[in-house]
């Protein structure tokens, strides 16, 4: 008997005079006859964090590494005590400058400990805290800096020459600059000359100490952040989000983690790198310190993320459908080193598990043996201690999936969210393998349904049900700032259009298939989707990251790949080729293997003809490497960019297709 694991609490209908029809309305199973009540005592973010520090004060809170002697050292960590006394002195400094309630607090860096003190310290004071992108260049800071009307901001050292660059205008608006740390004397002359007070982080404290201000805590219905949108193209955002939103979600996730046997204590830890201006991290953050759990910052460099596993040895990771490719691509190169012999026992262990999973067994009593012969190893690779991998942000490929919940020794599941729902919408179930593929099924706060997209060919009521994903959350979002318009046109009779599409499972859950601007008719009229396409050949070995484009005016596709380095090099001393990596990707012989291990995928797959791509152009540096800002902080490709900066190579390449055609 199939599990279901949402509830139809209302039917679909045709759509009529002109109205496109809609799907069932579903909602999570915990709220089938009513949304559950929200803990009146944890209302906003500022409640929810004091009554933490006052059961939690003790425990570790936030942790970093410092370099000593060019190495990076252990974790320190700060109590929850001690975060919530730096909180209070950054609060009360804000208020000796006049920032009353309401008033806007930029924040600009990488993730780290001063990050969260300004964000709590705005929560006390019923400020509005605004991040800025740490991984976009001036231009976006420049217009949020500008169109949220920010007078004051908490910035990272290394990111104060972007604040000062000329083409960040709008930074002269600024009164107050607040360091992570410090200012060189360069800094401060500059600052002081443009009229703007500068401290450093500790000057900052001292000067809250020596000025202590009563809080002025918010009420659920007050904003607490306006968080922008990085968006695929034209200018980002502003989510305003109220406390009530944020609590909500807490809330939510605290009913979800009750049905599970395997509860969450103050015991985990949590490793943060993805970025803190965007709702995820802030999220999980926020509901780590609900909980009284522990929050350790990665160095910085996300390349060397693996020594801070190793180092933190979290139980929680976080991350975006890249970085567990990456962890995937690593393990299978790892196993092309060993002998023919441990390869095999590998893949016999893994088909071995999977058949258990696949039977209703837990993946940690699936098989004990094989995690201690052969998946001990994955698991150690990520700190060895484990428990929960959460992939959000985009779709993560069945096959990366399930090679995740066989190998890692932990539970892996996925969620599906936006900034405009608080970051959840959906949310997979541990240890249930038929969720593999899926985001899972509605929040616990939040009902589903799919919305006809005709031009795309999605029908709600056909079989599958496809449509637009839209939501209708218990507390919904209080809109874009300063743009009403585009707040009615995404929000439509209560329901947000969240502009993905999706398709509804018979047990409830929900598969992310397509986005509606990512999809493309051929000129032989069939329709093409862009990122899903991307997302299967992704997992093709030669493949380190893939731009698929398609012309309206060409019946073909091509696409720009940045070539798996260690491989094509592997492939160079085989066929005889030699050169530099950048060398070799000019090579029309290589060109012609990526294409063959592309048709490989694409058969693989069950690729239509029309779906498989016809030429490459290889590109030897990352997209998301490139000074260009081809990708969103969260690792979207920008279409529009990427276009323009290989329009000349395509445009010759479909020259070239159309000769060899004729």
């Amino acid at each position: 008997m199939m599990k279901n694991f949402a509830v139809k609490v209302e039917e679909g209908k045709e759509g009529r005079d002109g109205e496109p029809s809609v799907g069932p309305v579903y909602r999570n199973i915990l709220s089938e006859h009513g949304y559950p009540p929200i803990d009146p005592k944890s209302t906003t973010v500022w409640d929810i964090f004091r009554s933490s520090v006052e059961k939690h004060s003790g425990n570790r809170m936030l942790g970093w590494r410092e370099l000593v002697n060019g190495k990076w050292g252990p974790y320190n960590w700060k109590s929850y005590k001690e975060v919530y006394g730096e909180v209070l002195q950054a609060g009360s400094a804000l208020r000796k400058h006049g920032f009353e309630p309401g008033a806007r607090v930029g924040i600009y860096g990488s993730n780290c400990p001063q990050w969260i003190v300004a964000m709590e310290a705005c929560s006390a004071h019923s400020l509005i805290c605004v991040p800025l992108y740490d991984t976009l260049g001036p231009g976006a800071v420049n217009y949020i800096l500008d169109h949220a009307e920010i007078d004051v901001v908490f910035v990272q050292d290394k990111k104060v020459k972007e604040l000062l660059n000329p083409e960040c205008s709008h930074s002269q608006r600024l009164k107050l600059m607040i360091s992570f740390t410090s200012f060189t004397e360069e800094q401060k002359e500059k600052t002081a000359a443009d009229g703007v007070k500068t401290y450093s982080w500790i000057e900052f404290l001292n000067l809250g100490k020596g000025n202590p201000f009563e809080i002025s805590p918010p009420e659920p219905s007050s904003v607490c952040t306006i968080m922008y949108t990085s968006g695929t193209s034209g200018d980002p955002k502003g989510v305003i989000l109220t406390h009530e939103n944020v609590a909500t979600n807490i809330r939510g996730v605290d009913l979800f983690m009750e049905q599970f046997e395997d509860k969450m204590t103050v015991d985990d830890v949590y490793i943060s790198f993805l970025p803190l201006a965007h709702i995820l991290d802030r999220m999980i953050e926020e509901y780590f310190f609900h909980k009284g759990a522990s929050v350790g910052y990665y160095h910085g460099e996300i390349n060397e993320i693996r020594d801070d596993l190793v180092e933190l040895k979290p139980t929680f990771l976080a991350g975006v459908p890249r970085v567990f490719e990456r962890i995937h691509e690593g393990v299978l190169k790892a196993l092309e080193d060993l002998n023919w012999r441990r390869r095999k026992i590998f893949h016999l262990l893994y088909r071995y598990k999977l058949y258990w999973m696949n039977r209703g067994y837990k993946q940690k009593d699936a098989s004990p043996v094989a995690d201690f012969l052969a998946f001990g190893k994955v698991k150690n690779r990520l700190g060895g201690r484990l428990r929960l991998i959460v992939s959000g942000g985009a779709p993560l490929s069945s096959e990366v999936e399930e090679f995740l919940r066989v190998t890692s020794c932990a539970f892996v599941t996925q969620g599906y969210g936006l900034t405009e729902s608080c970051g959840l919408s959906t949310l997979g179930y541990p240890d249930e393998m038929s969720l593999v593929g899926s985001v899972g099924s509605a929040f616990v706060y939040t009902e589903v349904r799919l919305e006809e997209v005709p031009e795309m060919g999605y029908d709600p009521l056909g079989e599958p049900p496809r449509g637009e994903v839209c939501l209708k959350p218990k507390c919904a979002f209080a809109g874009y700032y300063k743009n009403e318009e585009l707040t009615q046109e995404v929000v439509k009779d209560g329901w947000f259009h969240t502009g993905d599409i999706g398709e509804m499972l018979p047990n409830g859950a929900m598969k992310i298939i397509d986005r509606k601007k990512n999809l493309i008719k051929l000129s032989q009229g069939e329709y093409v989707a862009l990122e899903h396409l991307e997302k299967v050949y992704g997992i093709t070995p030669i493949v380190e990251d893939i731009w698929v484009y398609g012309d309206i005016f060409k019946s073909m596709l091509v696409a720009v790949v940045v070539p798996n380095e260690e491989i094509a090099i592997k492939w160079a001393k085989q066929s005889g080729c030699k050169g530099s990596f950048s060398d070799l990707c000019t090579l029309d012989q290589l060109k012609d293997y990526v294409l063959l291990e592309l048709k490989t995928t694409a058969d693989r797959n069950k690729l239509r003809g029309f779906e498989n791509i016809k030429g490459v152009i290889l590109e030897p540096k990352l997209f998301e490497l490139s000074e260009k800002e081809l990708v969103t902080a969260t690792l979207k490709k920008r279409r529009d960019r990427l276009f323009k900066l290989y329009k000349v190579e395509i445009d010759a390449l479909y020259q070239k297709l159309r000769g060899s055609k004729s």
